[in-house]
């Protein structure tokens, strides 16, 4: 309808206002009415309840009433069809549905779950893994961040790995180089034995746990609190192939880190400046090394100090002088505070 009409008569022919129903009474009484007699009441014309007179377009005739009733009625059935059809549409789709949901539900428990699970939770965290741990049967494969490893976390999954290596799995673990330096981790690798192999990097990427290249679990906030539990191919595939690569650029844990070629400063001082050199701030280069910002801080005074640096502006020119800004090897830091080995 137009304009005010609809604003001031919001109604239809079934429900007319009450200003509406007295002037189109009136007229099918009279027949006709003046056409100024119905300004107040617009929805009459829009309703098509009254019309232009064809002999003198200044009055209104009106439609009968039982041509008003048979529109009525046409429109009420027409609803009622359209609402059966509707009803009709729905129920199809809703068996459509229920067919396509017993499809996705039988898929699902072939594939032993949904392709991404969220473990809200260190307690669920853990039940996860130590149900993936119990299907293993061949490989698993870890990464773990943040430096040295505490004796406590590498007693708390020590049973999950010694189960595995009674079945004859094969464990990978990468770790940072500030790992070498703890007597946990080199006992812990000693009583494996030939289970576990280990290799550093500079830095590694967040904690990542695969087990036989079927599931995955990744961190799913930063208090690792929250895990992903990850079953789809392609991004388990995809995360296999992350590993493969830095297991290769990694260093064996039984070699020697290679030296920097340069007197008085260390491989890890080396890391530390081309971190600098690309303008990282103390506390991301301590995070990304798995070390303490003092320590990172001590390491940065003795560069200065071995490179001639009177100020971190000039430590920069320095570094770059004496090639310490190179490209460095890629890196990588997940799920829960322990691993299925709890490494």
């Amino acid at each position: 309808m137009a304009g005010h009409g609809t604003e001031e008569h919001p109604h239809g022919a079934d429900r007319l206002c009450e200003a509406g129903d007295r002037v189109y009474s009136r007229a099918v009484r009279c027949g006709r009415l003046p056409r100024r007699d119905a300004e107040p009441v617009p929805c009459l014309l829009e309703l098509a309840l009254l019309h232009p007179d064809p002999d003198d377009m200044d009055w209104l005739v009106p439609t009968a009433p039982q041509e008003v009733m048979t529109r009525l009625l046409r429109g009420m059935y027409d609803e009622v069809s359209a609402s059966q059809r509707r009803v009709g549409s729905a129920v199809e789709a809703f068996e459509r549905y229920a067919g396509l949901g017993r499809q996705v539900s039988a898929s699902r428990s072939s594939a032993e779950g949904p392709a991404i699970r969220v473990l809200d939770g260190l307690a669920r965290i853990q039940a996860a893994m130590d149900e993936a741990t119990q299907a293993c049967t061949t490989e698993v494969l870890t990464v773990q961040p943040g430096g040295i490893r505490r004796e406590a976390e590498l007693s708390e999954g020590l049973h999950r790995a010694m189960a595995l290596r009674g079945r004859g799995v094969r464990m990978r673990d990468l770790y940072t180089h500030v790992a070498r330096h703890g007597h946990g981790l080199l006992s812990y690798l000693e009583l494996m034995g030939d289970a576990v192999e280990a290799r550093t990097l500079d830095e590694v990427v967040e904690r990542l746990i695969l087990f036989d290249r079927t599931v995955a679990f990744i961190p799913a906030n930063t208090e690792r609190t929250m895990a992903l539990e990850l079953r789809h191919p392609a991004l388990v595939d995809y995360l296999g192939t992350v590993f493969d690569r830095l297991w290769r650029l990694a260093i064996p844990l039984t070699a020697p880190l290679p030296a920097t070629g340069i007197e008085g400063i260390s491989h890890r001082e080396q890391s530390i400046a081309a971190l600098l050199a690309e303008g990282h701030q103390d506390a991301v280069i301590a995070e990304r090394l798995g070390i303490s910002v003092r320590t990172c801080r001590a390491h940065i005074a003795r560069l200065s100090e071995t490179l001639g640096a009177a100020s971190r502006t000039q430590l920069g020119v320095r570094i770059a002088q004496a090639g310490l800004d190179g490209a460095r090897g890629p890196a990588v830091t997940s799920p829960g505070r322990g691993s299925p080995s709890g490494r």
